[in-house]
């Protein structure tokens, strides 16, 4: 069992849904990763992030996909690119990612609830 949280804890955590515009291969990263550019609507824009989702999807069908990011996180350094917000998802049973997405579309920005 995890420490329980407050629901202020939460609310610190920004988690927005964003659209996927380009997707590119990262050699440079130690796993195997893609280099994702995100619109996450108008409050946060357009950010970076690194995901290791080179198992169940290819570039190509990335683009236009809707994921989940934590957008309230610091920036971090992987080695030459800096990944600027979280690409969520979860571990499927071989521990491969698959990406946290809605089950319908919504405006980019929308934040979790």
């Amino acid at each position: 069992m995890h420490p329980e949280i407050t629901w202020s804890d939460f609310e610190k955590l920004e988690l927005r849904v964003g659209t996927i515009l380009t997707a590119d291969d990262f050699p440079e990263a130690r796993k195997p990763a893609y280099k994702l550019t995100i619109d996450l609507g108008p409050d946060v824009g357009i950010k970076r992030s690194s995901a290791q989702i080179t198992v169940h999807y290819k570039k190509e069908e990335l683009i236009g996909r809707q994921v989940l990011c934590v957008c309230n996180f610091p920036l971090k350094q992987i080695g030459p690119f800096l990944s600027e917000v979280l690409t969520t998802g979860f571990y499927d049973e071989n521990q491969a990612v698959v990406l946290a997405t809605p089950g319908k579309p919504v405006p980019n920005g929308s934040k979790l609830l």
